[in-house]
């Protein structure tokens, strides 16, 4: 079920919430920024992000197809959300875990994991060893 969270970066001055349904399966990838940067996002579908502070302070970073978008503070560097434009389910936003606020270690200990090969771009099968991330 939907719910409305609110999250931050590390030093508060991005700020957002988003609709989220954390029984869903959120995501771990293994390519080459999602493993330097420990990124672990749930999906918020188009519509279901608001950014409410903090636009000036966002740094965008493009590569690979320069169609998905990579958003970090200025002030602390914190991943708190990307955007996919070019994904199966359409526009998204991954917002990471890792942000938001008020959810409990035993809440984020029980949201499902999907793994997916990004490294390979194998996005629909899991990669061999997906333990570490």
């Amino acid at each position: 079920m939907l719910q409305t969270y609110q999250g931050s970066c590390h030093c508060g001055a991005v700020r957002f919430e988003a609709d989220l349904d954390l029984t869903q399966s959120s995501f771990r990838c293994n390519c080459s920024i999602c493993r330097r940067t420990r990124f672990w996002p749930a999906v918020a579908l188009e519509g279901k992000f608001r950014l409410l502070a903090g636009q000036e302070m966002l740094t965008e970073y493009l590569f690979n197809t320069r169609k998905n978008q990579h958003f970090f503070c200025k002030q602390c560097g914190v991943r708190a959300f990307g955007v996919g434009n070019e994904t199966p389910m359409g526009k998204m936003y991954g917002i990471n875990l890792g942000c938001l606020e008020g959810v409990s270690e035993e809440v984020l200990s029980k949201v499902p994991v999907t793994y997916v090969d990004g490294l390979h771009e194998q996005w629909g099968q899991a990669p061999e060893f997906f333990s570490h991330l």
